[in-house]
């Protein structure tokens, strides 16, 4: 059986957090009438195990961690409590504003997914790569309209589509290794983060 967690946070306060350098998916102009929600986010309690991810079933994935052990990135807290890859996303009548002209970039590396959470904008280009020398099929779990099911056999393989709907969380798989999961955040608007290093994430641009 497959574990994962996904959090969604919901934020309609501004916290002012000196000091952190957080991960942003989407950088907007500032103007005098928008602002900045920024923050973090902690995962008070312990953090459970990540379960290590037997390769077996496909040597040629096994053999790049040869003396190491790939674990299930379920959870990544950093030692003061701050919690990488949570989607914050916020809620409410927002305008759409334009989407970005640079794709979102999702990476098949080490036979692993690079992010394993990210964000991006209706109608923006969602990017998947393949860095790796062998078979990927890479399938989108999508109920809003949004689904794709391509392989990728070789490296420096690039396949691109533009997601039409608002889908959040959509997950994403990949067929021919099950252990490959991510999850990806498809907003009607730019106002959304992924916490990145102590759980620390930015959105700009936030109208009043």
């Amino acid at each position: 059986m497959t574990r994962w967690l996904t959090l969604l946070v919901s934020v309609g306060l501004v916290a002012h957090v000196p000091g952190v350098g957080p991960r942003a998916a989407t950088v907007m102009a500032q103007t005098p009438k928008t602002g900045v929600i920024e923050g973090r986010v902690r995962l008070a309690g312990p953090a459970p195990a990540n379960p290590i991810i037997r390769m077996g079933a496909d040597p040629m994935c096994s053999r790049q961690y040869a003396g190491k052990r790939a674990v299930q990135e379920f959870v990544i807290r950093s030692a003061d409590g701050g919690l990488v890859n949570a989607f914050v996303d916020l809620e409410g009548k927002l305008p759409p504003g334009t989407p970005g002209a640079e794709p979102v970039t999702l990476d098949q590396r080490g036979c692993l997914y690079t992010p394993r959470v990210l964000g991006m904008q209706v109608g923006q280009t969602l990017q998947i790569k393949n860095s790796d020398s062998l078979l990927h099929n890479v399938h989108s779990l999508s109920t809003k309209g949004n689904a794709f099911n391509v392989s990728q056999p070789q490296a420096g393989m690039i396949y691109k589509v533009s997601l039409k709907n608002p889908d959040v969380i959509m997950r994403i798989k990949c067929d021919v290794h099950s252990w490959m999961i991510a999850y990806l955040g498809v907003e009607p608007h730019p106002y959304f983060a992924t916490s990145g290093d102590h759980g620390a994430f930015r959105s700009a641009g936030v109208p009043a």
